[in-house]
Order: structure tokens, then C-alpha cells, then sequence
């Protein structure tokens, strides 16, 4: 990588935002604020795992590109309001990765990603100092998807012991919650089958994370296959000159069962 082209390439960006958010620069672009932009960075960052799903190196380029302009769009809002610079960023996140792995910058040694994930722990308490939580789960994120929230909640709490033995017995919660479910819906109680519901989706996020999967990321790449096995539903109907809303479901489900082999 040259670092002239990449310094270059950089501070190009910068102007260019500092131009749109000109006097003389974009309308759209002048009015917006750190709060209107939250939308477009979670936007930008599904987008990128998106491109990652469909292994698509040239959209993954652009969309990570789409990313890095949220993040210099924010940093140019926040220094017009006095409050940090993107030299700010890059010298907090530098400083933040030396810290946490003086295992490569100093003496002390972890040669395993366990060793290395106890390490990592051990600073960040460090950070803190005497600063006194309540609870374990006080500084996580509620800012996340839930099923992300799910993961950081049940991951501290097995820090502590908290946690499933094995799989087998996450499954048999997993079956136990399903059993939940159907007894509340036989009921025709809806709210207690929308907390059973509940229930269930944490099982399962606790499955995903016995077999490392994170289920955020296993549930979009399911929406991708499912939208993309219901394009080929849709053209396949209209190539045979008839309306989605006319076919029986028996119709559709064979055209669906189609589209599984031809993209598997």
C-alpha cells in the first residue's frame, strides 16, 4: 500500500466533505445533523455484510467506501460543533489498539485467542479504574438489533459461569420454549405467546452462540436467500404470463422448491 496515495486519497475525502458542508456546498448535505445520520451508518454497515454474504469483492469496495463516508461525515458535523476531529478518531482508536494488545506492543505474552480474549478483558477493566458497576450488563449496548443484544448479554453472563453445559441441553430449551409457545397460542393468549415468542428467540440465539454463529448475521444471509428465491418466483410467474396473486399456493410452492435447486 503507498501511503502518499493513501494519505492523498484521505485527505481528498476531507475536502470534499468539508465543501458539501460548505456555505457554497449541498443543501441536503449542510442540514444534517450527528442525529439525522445514525440511520445511514447502520444502512451503510448491513450493506457491507450484504456484500459479504454474496462474496461480491467489487460491491463490498463501494459499500465500505459508503461506510468510511459516514464516519468523515460525522467527524466534520462534530468538529464544526467544537467537540472532536477525525485526527481525534485515528489517535483514540491507535492509542485504544496498542492498549489493548501489549502483547504484541510490550513484554507480556498470549499465544492463544483465549489468552489473548482474557488479556483484552483484563485492560479494558483496567480503563475503568474505579468506576463501580451495578450490574455486569450496566455498560452493555442497548443501541443494538436485539439479537446482538442477546449475544453480549449471554456472553457476560457466561464470563461468570452463568452459561449451558453443553448443546444438547440448549437444544432441550430450545424445544422446551416451542412447547411454550404452542401452549400460549392454544390459549388465545396473545401476550403470553408474544413473551414465550420471546423466549424462544433467545434459545436460539443462545444455540447460535454454542455453535459460534452470530444469529444477526445467520438471519440476514436467510432474508437474502429468501428474497432472492422469491425474484425467481416472481419472474418465473410472469415469464408464464400469470399474476403472483392468482397462483394457488401449491403453484408457488413448486416454483419455490425450483428455485432451491437452481441455487443451492
Amino acid at each position: 500500500m503507498n501511503k502518499k496515495d493513501l494519505e492523498l486519497e484521505l485527505w481528498r475525502l476531507v475536502d470534499i466533505m468539508e465543501k458539501l458542508r460548505s456555505p457554497e456546498g449541498c443543501p441536503w448535505d449542510k442540514e444534517q445533523t450527528l442525529d439525522s445520520l445514525k440511520p445511514y451508518i447502520v444502512e451503510e454497515t448491513y450493506e457491507v455484510i450484504e456484500a459479504l454474504q454474496k462474496k461480491d469483492m467489487v460491491l463490498l469496495k463501494e459499500e465500505l467506501g459508503d461506510v468510511l463516508l459516514q464516519i468523515v461525515f460525522q467527524a466534520q458535523v462534530a468538529r464544526e460543533e467544537g467537540n472532536f476531529t477525525l485526527i481525534d478518531i485515528f489517535k483514540g482508536i491507535n492509542d485504544k489498539l496498542i492498549r489493548r494488545h501489549p502483547h504484541v506492543f510490550s513484554n507480556l505474552e498470549a499465544a492463544t485467542p483465549e489468552e489473548v480474549s482474557l488479556l483484552w478483558n483484563q485492560v479494558k477493566k483496567s480503563e475503568k479504574g474505579n468506576l463501580i458497576e451495578e450490574s455486569l450488563l450496566d455498560n452493555l449496548s442497548t443501541s443494538q438489533p436485539s439479537l446482538n443484544q442477546a449475544v453480549e448479554v449471554q456472553e457476560k453472563a457466561a464470563e461468570v459461569g452463568f452459561d449451558w453445559d453443553n448443546i444438547r441441553d440448549v437444544l432441550e430449551k430450545v424445544r422446551e420454549e416451542i412447547d411454550e409457545v404452542e401452549e400460549a397460542i392454544a390459549s388465545d393468549n396473545k401476550e403470553e405467546a408474544a413473551l414465550e415468542i420471546g423466549d424462544l428467540l433467545f434459545s436460539v440465539v443462545n444455540l447460535a452462540r454454542f455453535i459460534d454463529t452470530n444469529p444477526e448475521i445467520a438471519l440476514f444471509t436467510t432474508i437474502l436467500k429468501f428474497k432472492d428465491r422469491f425474484k425467481h418466483i416472481e419472474k418465473s410467474v410472469k415469464m408464464n404470463g400469470n399474476k403472483l396473486e392468482d397462483m394457488s399456493l401449491e403453484e408457488l410452492d413448486n416454483y419455490w422448491e425450483e428455485a432451491k435447486k437452481i441455487m443451492e
